[in-house]
């Protein structure tokens, strides 16, 4: 029997898309697999109400961080006050994550968006919290008001409001 070696695992309750959200979520990141998939068995029908043999749970990793995914039916939904942040170094990367996340599902503002399962992203510049915690107190008001005005961040955009260049 394999061991959980992660102290702390996400856990996303999701009606019957565990499966689907998962092979989303590996597909849009590199470095990500399925790890395991349990089905219901029939013990328990009467409590679950799903199949034998259906999925279950889905484990899988993105970037060495173990998710678990839950098919435990349309009690619970998702909302803001859970997220996840994508950290980017490139323009590329903010580009590919916020179209690959918000694909049939909604964008937002400042980096967030919902996937089309309802799961909240931010996909946000590696280098935001230094741009936002320069000693330079204009600088950081001035990227501030540039963050506010963005849906999907620009990376450039971000360090010209820094400098003081339009």
């Amino acid at each position: 029997m394999p061991q959980i070696r992660q102290k702390i695992t996400p856990c996303l309750w999701f009606d019957t898309q565990a499966e689907e959200a998962a092979n989303f979520y590996t597909s849009i990141f590199k470095n990500s697999r399925i790890k395991q998939v349990s089905r219901f068995g029939k013990a328990g029908r009467e409590v679950h109400g799903k199949e034998a043999g259906s999925v279950m749970v889905v484990e899988f990793e993105i970037e060495g961080q173990t998710f678990t995914a839950l098919n435990g039916g349309p009690l619970f939904k998702f909302n803001e006050a859970v997220s996840f942040q994508v950290s980017c170094d490139t323009q590329a990367e903010i580009d590919h994550f916020w179209n690959s996340l918000s694909r049939g599902g909604q964008e937002s503002s400042c980096g967030w968006l919902k996937d089309k399962f309802g799961v909240s992203w931010q996909v946000v510049p590696s280098a935001l919290p230094q741009l936002l915690t320069s000693a330079d107190g204009a600088a950081t008001d001035r990227v501030m008001n540039a963050v506010l005005k963005m849906k999907k961040f620009d990376l450039e955009a971000l360090k010209r409001a820094h400098a003081g260049q339009g």
